[in-house]
């Protein structure tokens, strides 16, 4: 019986915790807009597509076959990709909130009303914050060497909202 309240409470207050979470990461972007159409035409997907590889677990596997191979070496070795993966994530993160400023400024200033517009924004912005807590959480599990971390529909998200900005754009236009 108590172990049963114990993982109800847990649960409750994982919960509670990752709800918190996104609605902070809705409600204060941090975001500095960008400048230039120039900004808009760097931002590429390729920049993260190392972040896809980085915890695919090849290396483990493949050092568990080298001789002088200790738990203690896989386990730094994952604390420290888990670090370079989220710098990567802070980045993706960052660019994906000035995108979606950059996207909202042009709303605000447009003549035309985009509801359209404003529902794929508000969707994809809810899906990408509940993406990046996933991913935070399935980190800590990945550096206790328990779970994968895939960011592949992260950056899909970044790529349709950064595809939707480069289209409402026009070349040598200032945002």
């Amino acid at each position: 019986m108590i172990a049963v309240v114990a993982a109800t409470t847990l649960s409750c207050g994982a919960i509670g915790f990752l709800l918190v979470m996104l609605l902070r990461q809705l409600a204060t972007p941090g975001a500095v807009l960008p400048a230039t159409a120039e900004w808009i035409d760097e931002l590429s997907v390729e920049r993260y597509r190392p972040m896809l590889r980085l915890l695919n677990g090849e290396d483990l596997v493949f050092m568990r076959s080298e001789p002088g191979y200790t738990p203690k070496i896989a386990a730094q070795l994952r604390r420290q990709r888990c670090q370079i993966f989220r710098g990567y994530l802070r980045s993706l993160t960052s660019d994906f909130n000035r995108v979606c400023m950059a996207i909202k400024v042009l709303m605000i200033q447009s003549q035309h009303d985009r509801p359209d517009l404003a529902a794929v924004l508000l969707r994809n912005q809810t899906m990408f914050a509940a993406g990046v807590l996933l991913v935070r959480f399935r980190l800590i599990l990945y550096q206790w060497g328990v779970a994968g971390v895939g960011v592949a529909d992260l950056v899909k998200i970044f790529d349709t909202m950064r595809l939707e900005l480069r289209s409402l754009v026009p070349a040598g236009v200032d945002v």
